[in-house]
């Protein structure tokens, strides 16, 4: 009897340790979809949240108006129907307040989704489209324009065109260090550090040498605005938007395995330095064309992706999209705070946005101070 237990308890223990194994595999998937499952109930939510925080602001300005006719006026315009709606409010809404936050939404998003995909990529907590030189790189274009009137457009767009131009080849100097052999994250971020310094010393420059007018166009755009969006740049941006924004989400994974270290992405089959390109130059396509129309918006591309690491963690999956929308929220938020904070003055939405982003990234900081940022 012995000899029978002693043959049986091996086998009777092997099968133990599998139901434990099983067990624990169970509970692992279990919490595994719940943690989605919690994620795409946060995607939900801040969806949702911003169509209401954007239905509550539409209302605030000179003009008064509540919630409910300013969904009569839409649903007027998309559905002509019988409705008794007020031509002032219809214009109103449609003509200045619709296009200001449908561009904030997507100014907001844009930045907040840029600002995360560098920061994977470069595996910096300080990567940012501000932090990178390319936002300096853009005003360096439109002081240009203002003091000398070199110009690559004319008419109402000859400020955005050279912002648009330097900060694409603000942008292209970094890409082209990434594609160099041997070129590490570490370098890009010192690279952009160097290139932000040069192209401020250059503002200071043609600052000093400027006269007032043209010292007031400098200084007004490097406060950043969104009141000069309309129809053609709401259009312009939306479609760079649909070029760039999924191409970034389609490298989601890969930034997943980048942020372990590139050797440990190339042992899973990714080339860390074609993704790291990749992603660079659509972010910094998308970046250019924003601050191009808006001017320098700080901390909503740094801001956003720690808040929302905070929140959801580092799966690029969840992050990329809760990042766009963290970032359009904080930018909702300025704005409105930028239109009403003095009555009728509207204050540029970029000194509002580092008025509130400075003491929030300050929180972050001493909240993060004892955690590793990747963990």
């Amino acid at each position: 009897m012995r000899q029978a237990l002693l043959r049986t308890t091996p086998a009777l223990s092997w099968q133990v340790a599998g139901k434990t194994r099983t067990g624990k595999i169970t509970q692992t998937r279990q919490a595994h979809a719940r943690s989605v499952q919690a994620k795409f109930f946060f995607l939900g939510t801040l969806l949702l949240l911003l169509i209401i925080s954007a239905s509550v602001i539409i209302t605030l300005g000179q003009v008064p108006m509540t919630v409910r006719q300013v969904y009569l006026t839409l649903f007027n315009r998309l559905i002509p129907g019988g409705l008794d709606i007020d031509p002032i409010i219809s214009h109103v809404v449609w003509h200045i307040r619709m296009p200001l936050i449908t561009g904030t939404v997507i100014c907001g998003v844009g930045l907040g989704i840029c600002g995360c995909v560098m920061q994977a990529v470069l595996k910096n907590p300080m990567a940012s489209p501000f932090t990178l030189g390319i936002s300096s790189g853009a005003h360096f274009g439109v002081s240009l324009a203002a003091v000398f009137g070199i110009t690559i457009l004319d008419g109402p767009y000859f400020l955005v065109g050279n912002a648009f131009l330097c900060a694409t080849l603000c942008s292209g100097f970094i890409i082209a260090l990434s594609a160099l052999k041997g070129a590490t994250s570490e370098t890009l971020i010192l690279a952009g550090i160097a290139v932000n310094y040069l192209f401020q010393a250059g503002n200071q420059l043609l600052t000093y040498i400027a006269d007032d007018e043209q010292r007031t166009v400098m200084s007004y755009w490097g406060m950043g605005s969104l009141s000069d969006l309309n129809g053609n740049s709401l259009l312009f941006l939306g479609v760079i938007c649909l070029i760039c924004l999924p191409a970034l989400y389609r490298k989601a994974w890969d930034l997943n395995l980048m942020t372990t270290g590139d050797d440990c992405a190339k042992s899973l089959g990714v080339d860390a330095n074609r993704v790291r390109m990749m992603v660079m130059v659509a972010a910094s396509l998308l970046v250019a064309a924003i601050v191009a129309f808006t001017g320098v918006i700080g901390f909503v591309g740094l801001v956003a992706p720690h808040i929302t690491r905070i929140i959801i963690g580092n799966d690029h999956r969840f992050l990329i999209p809760a990042s766009g929308g963290i970032g359009g929220a904080l930018l909702l938020i300025a704005n409105a705070v930028s239109m009403n904070m003095l009555g009728g003055v509207v204050i540029p939405v970029g000194i509002i946005m580092s008025m509130l982003g400075i003491p929030l990234f300050l929180y972050l900081i001493i909240r993060g101070k004892r955690r590793e940022f990747w963990s």
